[in-house]
């Protein structure tokens, strides 16, 4: 028996909250401007270029979204999901090695490399982050 499910209103069960994408990017930028020593001139500079970056990159990530429910049976659907998710990582590969040529013209390259560091750690911290909170919310 199917039960439809409703979005939820109000406060999440357990005290899990809603993903703010607004507030992790500035979560991020704020992050990354801290780890990779970034002066307010260079990251007035800089993020611009990043936010346009990840713009470009967010429609080729959204890709495995459309691969979720395919049927693991057929051979053919399976083909098609990797072929398409090898084409989306060589394009978002693509778009990250031409804005990071645009980074180099506003920031020292020393700079650029904290800066690719810092979006890794904090992708990882928040990663663990959500797994705690998944873990930590599970009725046993």
């Amino acid at each position: 028996m199917a039960v439809p499910m409703q979005a939820q209103q109000g406060p999440r069960p357990f005290g899990r909250k809603s993903f703010d994408p607004k507030k992790f990017e500035a979560q991020l930028e704020q992050f990354v401007t801290v780890e990779a020593g970034l002066t307010p001139y260079e990251a007035s500079l800089f993020f611009p270029l990043y936010r346009e970056m990840r713009r470009k990159q967010m429609f080729y990530f959204n890709v495995d979204r459309k691969y979720r429910h395919i049927d693991f049976n057929d051979e053919r659907q399976c083909l098609d999901a990797i072929t398409e998710k090898d084409k989306a990582d060589i394009k978002m590969k693509e778009i990250q090695m031409e804005y990071h040529k645009k980074f180099l013209k506003v920031l020292p390259a020393t700079k650029v490399f904290k800066v690719i560091r810092a979006e890794d750690k904090f992708h990882r911290q928040a990663f663990d982050r959500a797994v705690r909170r998944r873990s930590f919310n599970r009725q046993p």
